[in-house]
């Protein structure tokens, strides 16, 4: 199982550093123009945060794969992460809408991979808790 996290971890710590990108990728400058600057400035923060957040918990499975794994502590947060992206996976086909990807080859795939992958963590979290 301690193999799953060196791979989540991986992943996570991966897809924290995407987040940087977010910005240009989704054309930020212009999109948010019409925004206020509270508004606009929450964007921006609560982004940088939620990849603070994805990249602390990569860095946690990377380096202590073996307490999550072995400790009671370890299955809590364990439990605790897998409820999170269960309630993510949920989110991607309650939160999107399908006009965001369906018919659209690329965001399609993208939605895919996600999903699958919002699904490997969920089952590897609430897996380890209740083994």
């Amino acid at each position: 199982m301690e193999v799953h996290f060196k791979v989540i971890g991986t992943l996570l710590t991966l897809l924290a550093f995407l987040h940087a990108g977010f910005p240009r990728y989704f054309n930020w400058a212009t999109e948010f123009a019409p925004l206020s600057l509270i508004n606009r400035q929450m964007m921006y923060v609560h982004t940088l945060f939620i990849a603070l957040l994805v990249l602390l918990s990569g860095l946690l499975c990377l380096g202590y794969a073996p307490d999550l794994v072995h400790t009671p502590l370890g299955r809590v947060v364990c439990l605790g992460m897998g409820i999170f992206w269960l309630l993510r996976l949920v989110v991607q086909f309650v939160g999107y809408s399908p006009q965001l990807w369906r018919g659209k080859r690329f965001e399609t795939m993208v939605h895919v991979l996600f999903s699958l992958f919002w699904l490997y963590l969920t089952v590897v979290f609430l897996r380890v808790y209740w083994q």
